[in-house]
């Protein structure tokens, strides 16, 4: 029938093949998707419509089929009353009704072959369609790690990083200054707490003095 002819490259090829052409997978993969989901639902009403009408085909087809049956009864009995004429005028019907149901049955088996290939075309873009559906979550990831990989690359390439580390070295080599002048300051200045601290270790030092001094004379 042709329904998938707009469509027929992504049914009948490789998603790989097509994704690697794409300049850009991550949209080449949300088209793909969005075109398969069309292509279904316009696939299942088509073959709605084909079952509704292999129903009515079924229908006509019984009806034939009564009508040959009909005839011939009717045939039958026009001749055990002896009447030839009826008789050769029921069959000439029922040879009409045996025609519509051999045109009927035909048109029935080329329905019939019809739904068959859109089953077959269905599962096939249901196939097509889970598969792109998993891989479309690790083509986004892979594509965004690559181009943000990408941009690192170009920044670590770029000469403005290693402008920025000698300013940032400057920086340090300047504060690394700041910071002697200000020990420098400093020297030789004993703080409250300095003397405080030297006052608590002289005391220490006498205490453990008169110890010793007690230790000597008791011997």
């Amino acid at each position: 029938m042709g329904i998938f002819s707009r469509f027929a490259d992504i049914v009948n090829s490789n998603i790989n093949a097509i994704l690697d052409k794409a300049e850009d997978p991550e949209k080449m993969v949300r088209l793909i998707i969005q075109e398969m989901e069309d292509t279904l639902v316009e696939v299942r009403s088509t073959s709605a419509k084909t079952l509704a009408e292999k129903k009515e085909i079924v229908r006509r087809l019984d009806t034939l089929k009564a009508q040959v049956s009909d005839w011939q009864d009717k045939a039958e009995l026009a001749l055990s009353k002896d009447r030839d004429d009826l008789a050769r005028s029921a069959l000439l019907e029922k040879q009409k009704s045996a025609d519509a149901v051999a045109s009927v049955a035909s048109e029935l088996e080329h329905v019939e072959s019809h739904i068959e290939k859109l089953q077959q075309e269905v599962t096939t873009l249901q196939e097509k369609l889970a598969d792109a559906k998993s891989r479309q979550k690790a083509i986004i990831l892979r594509q965004r790690s690559a181009e943000s990989r990408l941009e690192v690359k170009k920044t670590l390439d770029s000469s403005k990083v290693e402008e920025a580390l000698n300013r940032f070295e400057r920086y340090e080599t300047k504060i690394d200054g700041l910071e002697s002048q200000i020990e420098s300051y400093d020297l030789g200045k004993k703080t409250l707490a300095d003397e405080i601290a030297n006052l608590q270790k002289n005391e220490k030092i006498d205490d453990e003095l008169a110890e010793l001094k007690k230790k000597l004379a008791d011997k």
